[in-house]
């Protein structure tokens, strides 16, 4: 007997995306839920989703090797699968001195 083929993801699940600095300013908001296609798998899939959601979002993400992203608190890079994340925030890089 053959196995079935695993059925691919649909769906939606909520996620809270948190905005610091400048991209909340472009964003236009420091914080929103949004239900989230289950099928984006990374953090550079969601911004490309959330930058078809209109001109502020492509403006906070218009250089997408700038933003930075949290997952649940904890640094992510691009290629980071989103998982199970609750929470998503993006923000400018930091300088120290």
């Amino acid at each position: 007997m053959n196995a079935a083929a695993p059925i691919p993801a649909t769906g939606t699940r909520p996620v809270r995306l948190v905005y610091f600095a400048w991209v909340r300013e472009r964003v236009g908001m420091a914080d929103e839920t949004l239900d989230v296609p289950a099928d984006l798998a990374t953090v550079a899939d969601l911004v490309r989703w959330l930058k078809a959601r209109g001109e502020n979002y492509q403006a906070a993400f218009a250089n997408e090797a700038v933003v930075r992203a949290a997952l649940d608190q904890v640094h992510a890079k691009p290629d980071s699968p989103l998982g199970n994340a609750r929470e998503i925030a993006f923000f400018p890089p930091m300088t120290g001195g």
